[in-house]
């Protein structure tokens, strides 16, 4: 990797954790709205990231920029099993894993639980045989060159209708960031950016990857996932934890709070849920919801939809509509 890759990709992972932390986007909050409000507009924002992901992985692959190409996996009762565990989880938690990183940006301490939660659940589903990988072709890949002249001008409409939007409206582009879909759209941009560069990441990545090398059954794995690969990972992760905190600094919502045991024991349940339900589907809401349903993969839509209609049960039957 060059040291202009390495820049791009640390640069675009930061700014993902700052768009993420200013526009709230969570699915776990976006099915809370839908339940106390009716709107569906967090939830649309986050359907828009797919949409520009997948956009933009047409466009990476018709320039020959797209090195690293994702896989896609069958679909079984893991992969249900995984995506209703991810769910509960999620909503044990309180947050998804876009939610768990804006609220960390937010100075919500309890949620330092759940990185080590998802952790500790992704080492113990490492017992547990991998699912299988598919050889179906993604139909992205097969985009004619037509398609992907006319993906460009509709991701430049896009961004284009929000500077006007931010013009319009006489605010600030930091004050503007607070709408979910402007973070939705960066959060996608910048996400296509670190993947062109640094290849198949997100922020679950570096969890997965740090289980696999401090579990000894695993050691033999790392030609898959050498040292290096797993240091870039964790440098990215830190990226974009940092963005996050410069986003809650300048919209000055650190709380600064010290949390009670209960709440990070909370967390730290959550996360072990999500970690365990992740490694069966595979791949958390983030990989799905950045990866897997832009490349139009059925595992992860029927993953997705499981997971969103688990949370969405969970806050009807518990009657959780708080924070």
């Amino acid at each position: 990797m060059t040291t202009a890759s390495f820049l791009i990709a640390v640069a675009a992972a930061g700014l993902m954790g700052f768009a993420n932390q200013r526009g709230e986007t969570c699915t776990v909050a976006a099915i809370k709205e839908f339940v106390t409000t009716g709107r569906a507009s967090r939830f649309a924002a986050l359907i828009e990231v797919s949409i520009w992901c997948c956009g933009g992985f047409i466009i990476l692959n018709g320039l020959g920029w797209l090195a690293t190409k994702p896989v896609d996996y069958e679909i079984g009762s893991l992969t249900v099993i995984g995506a209703v565990v991810f769910g509960i989880g999620a909503a044990v938690n309180r947050a998804c894993i876009f939610g768990t990183v804006a609220r960390l940006g937010s100075g919500e301490w309890a949620y330092i639980g759940t990185p080590p939660g998802f952790y500790l659940g992704t080492l113990a589903a490492l017992y547990l045989p991998e699912p299988p990988t598919s050889t179906r072709a993604s139909i992205v890949f097969a985009a004619a060159n037509w398609q992907v002249a006319i993906v460009v001008v509709l991701v430049f409409i896009r961004v284009w209708s929000h500077k006007l939007a931010i013009s319009q409206a006489d605010r600030s582009v930091l004050q503007h960031v607070w709408s979910p879909h402007v973070a939705t759209t960066i959060i996608g941009i910048a996400f296509l950016f670190a993947f062109a560069a640094a290849g198949n990441w997100t922020y679950t990545e570096v969890l997965v990857d740090l289980a696999r090398h401090t579990n000894w059954t695993h050691r033999a794995e790392l030609a898959y996932s050498p040292d290096s690969h797993l240091r870039l990972r964790l440098v990215l992760g830190v990226a974009l934890l940092l963005g996050a905190v410069v986003g809650g600094l300048t919209a000055r919502r650190i709380q600064l709070i010290l949390p009670s045991v209960r709440d990070v024991g909370r967390r730290l349940a959550g996360g072990m849920l999500m970690g365990f339900g992740a490694a069966l589907i595979p791949g958390g809401n983030t990989a799905l919801a950045l990866i897997g349903v832009p490349m139009l993969y059925p595992y992860a839509w029927l993953a997705l939809a499981i997971i969103c209609v688990t949370i969405y049960l969970f806050v009807r039957i518990t009657g959780q509509t708080a924070r």
